[in-house]
């Protein structure tokens, strides 16, 4: 919903959205309506969560976020789903139930899909916006690695030889141990996973109420209690 007097005049996911495919095309407008169904998932739950959201198109062209929905051309290049700076790209034609099966079993994936793209990607972006030169940086450096490694070794490395055969014991997926980014990132799209379920099974009722357990909440001003200056980012952060 978007009040009338919006000056942006559209809602608070789709007014993230830089850039579309072609929708005289009838398969692009199949695709762009279920990928869109994924990301307003993905912004209320973050809105959920208390994560500050702004746009890069017209808010904060520095620190904030935006998408590019891309459909490949037959002789053009290839379309990579990715972050880059605040911008996540997704290559369209994962919306496509049978190309994007295909290409998970391809890549011995144990699931993909279009929510767990965006909630991957959007993991790197808040990575940039938390971890990076602020207080977190060592700790996440003694947890996850050093992510100065190279990347490009990293994923050469992963795609010949494979994760280790134990990493089920350190890592929250296969594809976590390629490098202290994805571990990240893979770390954060998790986090939500089970977040949206345990939100599921309350809305079917489940109680929490007798489950006992001794847990340090993690609330919502640690980041600014943590950080070594003052944040710069604008739109709440």
């Amino acid at each position: 919903m978007v009040e009338a007097a919006s000056p942006q005049g559209r809602c608070a996911s789709c007014r993230l959205t830089r850039a579309i495919p072609d929708l005289s095309d009838p398969d692009n407008l199949r695709y762009l309506v279920r990928i869109e169904a994924a990301k307003r998932r993905l912004i209320s739950q973050l809105i959920e969560l208390g994560a500050p959201i702004c746009s890069k198109i017209d808010e904060d062209p520095d620190s904030g976020m935006m998408f590019d929905f891309l459909r490949p051309s037959p002789n053009g290049p290839q379309v990579l789903t990715g972050h880059a700076n605040g911008l996540i790209t997704l290559n369209v034609e994962e919306a496509d139930d049978a190309v994007r099966e295909k290409v998970r079993h391809a890549l011995r994936e144990p699931y993909r899909t279009l929510l767990g793209h965006f909630r991957h990607e959007i993991g790197h972006y808040y990575w940039d916006r938390l971890i990076w030169n602020r207080k977190w940086l060592e700790p996440f450096r003694e947890l996850f690695g050093d992510e100065r490694a190279s990347y490009a070794e990293a994923l050469k490395r992963n795609y010949e030889q494979g994760p280790p055969k134990d990493w089920a014991q350190s890592y929250i997926s296969a594809y976590a141990t390629m490098h202290p980014w994805e571990d990240w990132a893979e770390t954060w799209a998790h986090y939500m996973h089970i977040g949206d379920s345990v939100n599921t099974a309350m809305g079917f009722g489940l109680s929490a109420d007798d489950v006992e357990g001794d847990v340090e909440c993690f609330g919502r001003d640690a980041p600014t209690r943590l950080t070594t200056r003052a944040p710069t980012f604008s739109c709440g952060w």
